[in-house]
């Protein structure tokens, strides 16, 4: 095996081992995450007021709670009354899925009842996931269930 094939042998095996690092049995990337966040969490909480209006991090309220969000199929929060739409969206929320679903709530999962229209820009996006990325890695805000 020349020199050439031999490395592009092994930067596949090590892509498909670190590809595969974090993963939980359904393929989702929940420590993987961490990686991809990249807002201001200082400021994200301070966004974040906005969605208090409805939202909490360790309860339901008008809408279901934050803690625990990140590899969590959408529409499965117990004792939380969710949109047909949502409980059928096939959803787990990631950084990817809640920058995608943050931007245009109503014309991500057409039929949502979440009456927020969205943060348009990416920086607000990314700074308010980076928060609920913090909020639920600290054990004294989001305890393991």
């Amino acid at each position: 095996m020349n020199s050439i094939l031999r490395s592009a042998v092994c930067i596949g095996l090590l892509a498909g081992l670190i590809g595969g690092c974090g993963r939980n049995s359904t393929g989702e990337g929940a420590a993987s995450a961490a990686e991809a966040v990249t807002g201001d969490p200082v400021r994200g909480e301070q966004l974040y007021q906005q969605c208090a209006a409805c939202h909490q991090l360790q309860a339901n309220a008008a809408g279901p709670m934050h803690c625990r969000l990140f590899g969590r199929k959408a529409g499965s929060v117990p004792d939380f009354e969710y949109s047909e739409a949502m409980r059928a969206s096939g959803l787990v929320w990631s950084v990817q899925t809640l920058d995608e679903f943050l931007t245009s709530p109503f014309t991500y999962v057409a039929g949502t009842k979440m009456g927020f229209a969205g943060f348009s820009d990416a920086a607000d996006r990314a700074d308010v996931i980076a928060y609920l990325h913090r909020a639920n890695d600290d054990p004294a805000t989001c305890p393991a269930s």
